[in-house]
């Protein structure tokens, strides 16, 4: 029952469709209504305004009336703890399918005063937060269940001070998406063997084989510094080691035929992982697109995952 009733509300309650960031709460958006306290705090009150008015007792009664006009006031300013928020960013790091979603939310105000005790929600999941003139910054865990695009629902900023009689409200509801990757398979087996294993090393910072001495850069480690060779040329040398990579992988989509859809796109996610982690070159192909060529590194490793998070759905694909 109270479900429908929220699920109707929302229907009418300001916005009542995605908007665009930076959104600010004014007075056409903020609903107030009296707490569970507030409720009985009436109740309370209406009983003594009662006992007041049977018993001709003006004390009684001017103190009822004075205390009824500190309630007013109480809900003026829930009202105002939301009127002037400003939302002005929202974004979040791409994480695996399954794995709650850190959603960074910036919040300022448009005036001085401070707020405290706000209540952001989304998705059932709730956090609090204070403002101050600078504003503030809040994190928000939200669960994930699926790959692809995940469109932002309705965030909620709440607030019962700052007499916890009346709880004041307010939605956004921001037009963007989130990247969810895909979930990577737990037992897949190693990646397809690579092109070139022959390959010559390539110079890196990292392994244990010398490759050559280079001039001193700002960040170098002081044990890498060649001291002997340095005294002799005058200027600091560094020696500069090698690790032996593997070749190139081609990561192919046509390597895991004979698994269901989703099965395919869980495994290349679980290989591009191992790709990254072994530190060869790797590219990615796909059905109906030229996939991502050969690279490394993250920024490749992001471009490989959120092309396997955007495939189509199973039943939107040939196969």
């Amino acid at each position: 029952m109270i479900a429908n009733l929220r699920t109707r509300f929302l229907r009418w309650a300001r916005p009542r469709a995605p908007e665009p960031l930076p959104v600010v709460i004014d007075r056409h958006r903020i609903y107030v209504l009296p707490t569970a306290t507030g409720l009985f705090f009436g109740l309370l009150l209406g009983t003594m305004m009662l006992g007041a008015l049977n018993f001709n007792n003006n004390p009684a009664l001017l103190l009822g009336l004075l205390i009824a006009g500190t309630a007013q006031a109480s809900l003026i300013a829930a009202h105002l703890q939301l009127s002037g928020v400003r939302i002005a960013a929202v974004a979040a790091e791409p994480v695996a399918a399954g794995d709650d979603l850190s959603l960074r939310i910036a919040l300022e105000t448009r005036d001085a005063r401070s707020r405290r005790g706000l209540r952001v929600a989304c998705a059932d999941r709730a956090t609090f937060t204070a403002l101050d003139a600078r504003g503030s910054a809040v994190e928000l865990r939200l669960p994930t269940t699926r790959r692809g695009l995940l469109a932002l629902p309705r965030l909620e900023f709440s607030t019962v001070q700052p007499l916890g009689l009346a709880r004041a409200w307010a939605y956004a509801w921001p037009a963007q998406s989130v990247l969810v990757y895909p979930a990577a398979e737990t037992a897949a087996p190693p990646p397809p063997a690579a092109n070139g294993g022959n390959a010559p090393p390539q110079p890196a910072r990292a392994g244990d084989d010398l490759h050559h001495l280079r001039d001193y850069r700002p960040g170098d480690a002081p044990r890498s510094v060649a001291w002997k060779p340095s005294a002799r040329r005058g200027t600091l040398l560094v020696r500069d080691h090698e690790q032996t990579r593997g070749g190139e992988l081609q990561l192919d989509w046509d390597d895991t035929a004979g698994l269901p859809y989703e099965h395919r796109i869980r495994r290349l996610a679980r290989w591009v992982d191992e790709a990254e982690r072994s530190g060869r070159r790797y590219a990615l192909r796909l059905p109906g697109s030229e996939g991502v060529p050969l690279g490394q590194g993250a920024p490749h490793r992001h471009e490989c995952l959120r092309a396997l998070a955007l495939l189509p759905g199973e039943g939107l694909h040939d196969g």
